[in-house]
């Protein structure tokens, strides 16, 4: 019975702060859709945080190359309504790339004002540094806005340092992690626990 109730990986249901339950998961390509209907309904503030310039629409092409990250290489999450993928409302999506040195990976989070102010992000951020963990990644970071001091404010709690940018107007918040521990050779044939 416990196993038929179990959550697939990377699924979990979460009970908002205004008593709003939802979903976070794994992106589906069928999230492509209510990605362009939501993001018609965000704020230029927080459109211009998220992709660093204002933009009135999220074109075909983004949006299924957002639904569609490289398993490989990237992982994003959204926080919806509990509904099927291509039914449910999304009020959050959280992605995190690694580079191609395999050793960094750049994050980004956007989470609706809907929803704003209810520890979503930080819950994002935190699933997100977890992958990256188990990637054997060694430093997360994202460009941020100056102006965006929420999300300065949520990723400095977490352990992030602010660095200079390399772009006007922008902070780079970085997260070192640390080194995977190496594995220890199997015990020998006949060494028992003393011997060791």
């Amino acid at each position: 019975m416990a196993a038929r109730n179990r959550m697939p990986p990377w699924h979990e249901k979460i009970l908002l702060a205004n008593g709003r339950e939802v979903l976070v998961r794994p992106i589906r390509p069928e999230d492509a859709v209510p990605l362009r209907a939501a993001f018609v309904l965000l704020e230029p503030d927080e459109v211009r945080q998220r992709f660093l310039h204002p933009m009135k629409e999220l074109g075909v092409e983004q949006a299924e190359r957002l639904t569609h990250p490289d398993p490989r290489r990237e992982f994003a999450l959204v926080a919806a309504e509990p509904l099927p993928p291509g039914e449910a409302l999304v009020g959050a999506v959280a992605r995190i790339a690694i580079d191609d040195n395999g050793r960094d990976a750049e994050f980004a989070i956007l989470v609706s004002h809907y929803v704003n102010g209810m520890g979503l992000g930080r819950h994002l951020m935190r699933r997100l540094v977890r992958w990256a963990k188990g990637r054997k990644v060694l430093r997360i970071y994202g460009e941020v806005l100056e102006s965006n001091l929420p999300m300065q404010a949520l990723a400095a709690s977490l352990g992030f340092q602010r660095e200079s940018s390399g772009d006007p107007g922008m902070i780079r918040m970085v997260l070192d992690l640390p080194p995977p521990k190496p594995k220890l050779p199997p015990p020998l044939p006949g060494m028992g626990a003393a011997a060791r």
